[in-house]
């Protein structure tokens, strides 16, 4: 409900704003960052699961391709709620996602999700086909949400 929402995004907020590891916030935005981490979890599995579930339904997307990805790279991502739904989609779409990368000229060291070739020349072809298994997944949440409220509303 509206208390949850808004417990919710004042976790979410704490970590977005103290959080983050810079040396002023370090010790103070721990309890924030791995509350939202701990709130995070149950999400992230779920989103995984269900564009693995959309890549079955998708055309020209890899269901196999997906499940896999997430059993091997998922926990290699830094962040341990980020890398669930980010390797369900390089597996699903043949691409590898995340790896080393640079933000401002600093480089970053992160695990590649998925194990495609291709990683700098993704197409809007691929940017369509994640929208669509996007979409699916998301339908396939409010299918399940509704089969929910409806056990309830009828037991």
């Amino acid at each position: 409900g509206l208390a949850g929402g808004v417990a919710y995004k004042a976790a979410n907020t704490a970590d977005s704003m103290i959080g983050h590891r810079t040396p002023r916030h370090e010790a103070f935005g721990w309890a924030a960052a791995r509350f939202d981490d701990w709130i995070n979890l149950p999400a992230s599995r779920l989103t995984a699961l269900l564009i693995v579930l959309a890549a079955f339904l998708v055309k020209g997307a890899d269901a196999r391709g997906a499940w896999h990805a997430v059993r091997r790279d998922a926990k290699k991502h830094r962040s341990p709620n980020a890398g669930w739904p980010e390797a369900a989609m390089a597996g699903a779409l043949g691409l590898a996602l995340a790896g080393p990368r640079s933000y401002d000229g600093v480089l970053v060291d992160d695990a590649l999700m998925g194990e495609g070739g291709r990683r700098d020349d993704i197409e809007s072809t691929d940017i369509r086909r994640a929208l669509k298994l996007y979409r699916v997944a998301d339908f396939l949440l409010i299918a399940l949400f509704g089969i929910i409220s409806a056990l309830v509303i009828l037991a």
